[in-house]
C-alpha cells in the first residue's frame, strides 16, 4: 500500500507511523503532507530510526495521487485556533473545550470548508482510497467528507474503546493488550455521537456484566469514569457515559475547574509543543528522545483539569487512537502479511443508516461496527433512552447548523448552532460566538495544483492556499 498522512507534521503522527510499522501491513511508502516544511522535518527526524519508507511533501496533489490509504490528521487553524476558541468561550462564561460545545462548533466552522475541499480533491485524484479521519470534531468532519466520499471515509476516536477497556478491567475481565481487538473479545453495546456516547451493555459469553458492575460502587470507583462522575450518578443513569459527557453533566463544576486552572488545555499543549519543535529543530539527533518525553507528558496531563490523581498506567500502555486507526486499516485492507487482521468489530464514526430511526441515514453516529474490506456497518444495538436520544438529536442539529454556516456563509445558521447548544445556554454569548466564528467562506469547488490563492489556516499552524 501507499499510505498518505494529511497533517504529517503534527505532533502525534509518530504514533500512527510506529503502529503502522508494527502492524505487519505491507506498506510500500508513507507520505507525510503538511504545509510547514520545518514541522515535517522535525517529525521525519523523530522517525529517522524507525526505518519506514518515508517521504515528505508540501504539495497536496502529490500526496493524494496514487494513495491507497489516507489518514486525515489535520488541525485547522493550528493550536492558535484552539486557544482562541477556548478563550473566547471562557471570556463569555461558557465552556470552550476543543471538540465539545462552543469550542467544538468554532473548530468545526474552520475545519468544514477545508475537509470538504480535501474530500473533493481526493475524489478527483485518488482511485477509491480508504480515508481514516482523526480530524476534530470527528463526527462533523466524517459527515462532511462522507457527503463526497461515501462509505470510503470512516472517523476514529479512542475514547469509546478506552471506556470499554476500563469497564472490562473493573468487571474483572481481561481486556487484552489491544484496543483494536477489544470488541472482538466482548460484546459492547455503545451508542452516541463522537464525544457524546454511552456504554449500555457489556456481554461476555452471553452474560451482561454491566448491571453487576453498576451495583458495585467500589468497582466503579476503580475506573476513571467512576471517579469522574461518581458511582451514584452512574447508578442513577444505569449506563456508563463517555468521559466527555462530564462537560454536560457537570457543566458548572467543569467551568469552575477550568477557570481555576488559569490555563486552558489548548494553551498548555501549545506551550509544550512549541518547546518540543524548537528543541528538536535545534538538535535533530535528539528529536526522537525529545518527542518521547513530550508525548509522555501529554498523556499524563490528559483531562488533568478535571481529574484528580494520575492517569492509570495500564490505560496509557493500551494505546490510543493510533491503535484504533491501524486496526481499522487492517480490517479495511484485508489483513496483514502475518495472516492476522481481517474483519474486526470496532467503535467508529459512520453514517447512521437505520440504527437510530429518529436521525437521518446520513447522520454520522459513533457505535460498534463490523469492519471488513467492504467498509464499516453498524451492528444492532438496543434503542437509545429518551435522555440519550434527546441529547443526541439536540447536538446533531447544532452540528448540522454549523456545517451549513461553514459551507454557505449563513450567519443565521451560525447563530442557530450556538444558541441551541446546551453548553452555551446564553443568547448573548451565542451571538458573540457566532459573530467570532464568522462566515468562513463559500463552498470550495476546486483545489488548484499550485495551491496559490486565498489563505486559510490548517494543520499545525500551517496555511493552506486554496481557491473559493
Amino acid at each position: 500500500m501507499r499510505v498518505t498522512i494529511l497533517g504529517g507534521g503534527g505532533f502525534r503522527v509518530p504514533l500512527i507511523c510506529r503502529e503502522l510499522a508494527l502492524s505487519g501491513l505491507t506498506v510500500e511508502e508513507v507520505v507525510l503532507f503538511d504545509m510547514v516544511p520545518e514541522r515535517l522535518g522535525v517529525i521525519a527526524g523523530v522517525l529517522a530510526g524507525d526505518h519506514l519508507p518515508l517521504r515528505t511533501t508540501t504539495h497536496l496533489d502529490t500526496a493524494l495521487r496514487g494513495a491507497d490509504l489516507i489518514f486525515a490528521a489535520l488541525r485547522v487553524g493550528g493550536l492558535d485556533g484552539r486557544v482562541r476558541d477556548e478563550r473566547a468561550a471562557l471570556n463569555l462564561g461558557v465552556l470552550g473545550q476543543e471538540t465539545v460545545g462552543a469550542g467544538g462548533l468554532a473548530c468545526a466552522a474552520r475545519a468544514v470548508p477545508v475537509v470538504d475541499a480535501i474530500a473533493r480533491r481526493i475524489a478527483e485524484l485518488a482511485s477509491q482510497p480508504w480515508v481514516i479521519s482523526m480530524t476534530n470534531p470527528a463526527g462533523i468532519v466524517t459527515e462532511v467528507m462522507a457527503a463526497t466520499l461515501g462509505n470510503r471515509v470512516i472517523g476514529v476516536c479512542d475514547s469509546p474503546m478506552a471506556l470499554v477497556r476500563r469497564a472490562c478491567a473493573a468487571a474483572g475481565v481481561d481486556p487484552g493488550p489491544s484496543l483494536a481487538r477489544l470488541a472482538d473479545r466482548v460484546d459492547a453495546d455503545y451508542l452516541g455521537l463522537n464525544h457524546l456516547g454511552w456504554l449500555r451493555g457489556l456481554k461476555v459469553g452471553g452474560t451482561d456484566l454491566l448491571p453487576g458492575l453498576l451495583a458495585d460502587p467500589a468497582r466503579l470507583l476503580a475506573m476513571e469514569e467512576g471517579r469522574l462522575f461518581g458511582a451514584d450518578l452512574l447508578q442513577a443513569l444505569g449506563v456508563i457515559p463517555n468521559e466527555y459527557l462530564y462537560w454536560y453533566y457537570a457543566q458548572a463544576e467543569a467551568l469552575r475547574d477550568v477557570m481555576a486552572a488559569h490555563r486552558t488545555r489548548g494553551e498548555h499543549v501549545r506551550a509544550r509543543q512549541e518547546t518540543f519543535y524548537a528543541a528538536a529543530a535545534a538538535a535533530p539527533d535528539q528529536a526522537a528522545r525529545l518527542w518521547a518525553a513530550a508525548n509522555t507528558e501529554r498523556n499524563r496531563s490528559y483531562f488533568a483539569e478535571l481529574r484528580s490523581g494520575e492517569r492509570d498506567a495500564a490505560d496509557v500502555a493500551a494505546g490510543g487512537y493510533e491503535s484504533i486507526a491501524i486496526g481499522l486499516a487492517a480490517a479495511l485492507t484485508g489483513g496483514d502479511s502475518r495472516g492476522t487482521g481481517g474483519p474486526a468489530r470496532l467503535i467508529v464514526n459512520v453514517p447512521n443508516g437505520t440504527t437510530i430511526p429518529a436521525l437521518g441515514p446520513d447522520a454520522v453516529i459513533e457505535t460498534v461496527c463490523l469492519v471488513d474490506s467492504h467498509g464499516a456497518v453498524p451492528l444492532p444495538v438496543s434503542p437509545p433512552s429518551d435522555h440519550e436520544l434527546g441529547l443526541m438529536c439536540t447536538v446533531k442539529s447544532c452540528e448540522r447548523a454549523i456545517v451549513t454556516a461553514a459551507l454557505t456563509g449563513s450567519a443565521t445558521a451560525a447563530l442557530r448552532a450556538f444558541a441551541l447548544h446546551p453548553l452555551v445556554a446564553s443568547l448573548g454569548a451565542a451571538r458573540a460566538l457566532a459573530a467570532a466564528a464568522g462566515t468562513p467562506v463559500a463552498p470550495f469547488l476546486c483545489w488548484p495544483a499550485d495551491l496559490d490563492s486565498a489563505t486559510i489556516d490548517v494543520g499545525g499552524c500551517a496555511s493552506y492556499r486554496t481557491a473559493h
